[in-house]
């Protein structure tokens, strides 16, 4: 798994936390220490998620890069170092 791959991982988690009504952009932007629109537009595509941005959603959700990763990454991951 690349570090593109958990950064899209982590944006399509924070959009679905938003479509559920789980969380809110304003109140995820207010986490990241940005502007809603500014996460607006990362949510969508159109800006970059930084480092820095990750890190403060992350720690404030308390969410670890273990909990994006899914069964079938670890899986394939253990395949390809076998070989």
């Amino acid at each position: 798994m690349t570090f593109l791959q958990l950064q899209q991982r982590l944006l399509e988690h924070l959009r679905l936390r938003v479509q559920s009504g789980e969380a809110t952009e304003r109140g995820l932007a207010r986490l990241a220490g940005v502007s809603q629109p500014h996460l607006h537009n990362v949510l969508k595509g159109k800006r970059l998620l930084s480092v820095e941005m990750a890190d403060e959603i992350l720690r404030n959700l308390q969410i670890g890069v273990l909990d994006l990763i899914q069964p079938a990454d670890i899986e394939r991951w253990r395949e390809r170092k076998s070989r």
